[in-house]
C-alpha cells in the first residue's frame, strides 16, 4: 500500500510538472522583429540629441516606455531625451504640432524615435489532457498489471490564452521642417503580463536593430 501511494504521488507530480512546463513555454517568448526598413537616403552623420516618444493614451505606460527607450538609446552614445520631460501632453487635448515643433527646435533635437501600438491580438488554444504512466516492473503478474493501470494519472484539459502586441517604431531626422523618415520597424511582443519587463525587452530589441543597421 505504501509503495502504491508513493507511485501515485510521483505520477501526480509528473502530471503537474508537464502542465506547468507547457504553460511556461507559452510565456517565455518576449519580443521579436517582424520587419525593418532603412532609407537609402539615410544620412551618414552621427546623431547627437534624440527625442524618445511613445504614442499611447495611458500616461503612465507612455512615460515608462519613453524613459526606458531614452535610457537604452543613451547607451549608444547619443543624448536621449524622454518625451515626458519636455512635452506637455494632457489627456483629452488636441494635438498641437506647432508646440511640438517649437520644443524640438528649442532643445536642438536632431532626430526622433517614436513608437505606437498597431494592434493587439488574443488567441485561446485548447490543450487536451494527457495520460502519464510511470513504468512498473511487474507487468507479467496480475497484481503488477493492476497496480500499474490503477495508478495511471490523467491530466485535466485546459485553455491557454496568448496575447500578441504589435508595435511600429519610426526614426525621423530633423533634416527638414517636416522630419524625414530614415528607418522603420515592426515588432511583436508576446504575453506582456509584466509591463516593465515587456517594455525593457522591446526597447532593447529596437535599439539593437537600429545599431545593427547603423542608423544611430
Amino acid at each position: 500500500m505504501k509503495s502504491e501511494l508513493s507511485l501515485a504521488c510521483w505520477q501526480r507530480i509528473l502530471a503537474i510538472t508537464g502542465i506547468l512546463l507547457v504553460a511556461g513555454l507559452a510565456t517565455t517568448k518576449s519580443s521579436k522583429l517582424l520587419m525593418s526598413w532603412k532609407s537609402p537616403n539615410a544620412p551618414n552623420r552621427k546623431l547627437h540629441r534624440v527625442l524618445a516618444l511613445g504614442l499611447s493614451d495611458k500616461t503612465a505606460i507612455r512615460a515608462a516606455f519613453e524613459d526606458a527607450l531614452a535610457s537604452r538609446l543613451s547607451e549608444t552614445g547619443v543624448e536621449a531625451i524622454p518625451g515626458n520631460t519636455i512635452l506637455l501632453r494632457p489627456e483629452a487635448t488636441k494635438l498641437d504640432l506647432n508646440y511640438l515643433s517649437s520644443q524640438i527646435r528649442e532643445h536642438n533635437i536632431d532626430a526622433v524615435v517614436v513608437s505606437r501600438l498597431i494592434k493587439v491580438e488574443k488567441s485561446v488554444t485548447y490543450i487536451p489532457g494527457g495520460v502519464y504512466v510511470v513504468p512498473y516492473p511487474y507487468y507479467n503478474t496480475f497484481y503488477g498489471y493492476y497496480g500499474a493501470v490503477y495508478s495511471t494519472v490523467y491530466s485535466p484539459d485546459y485553455l491557454r490564452e496568448e496575447k500578441k502586441v504589435r508595435i511600429e517604431t519610426n526614426l525621423y531626422v530633423a533634416s527638414n521642417a517636416e522630419g524625414e523618415l530614415v528607418w522603420t520597424a515592426i515588432t511583436d511582443t508576446f504575453n506582456p503580463n509584466n509591463t516593465d519587463k515587456a517594455i525593457n525587452g522591446l526597447v532593447k530589441l529596437i535599439v539593437k536593430q537600429m545599431r545593427e543597421e547603423e542608423v544611430l
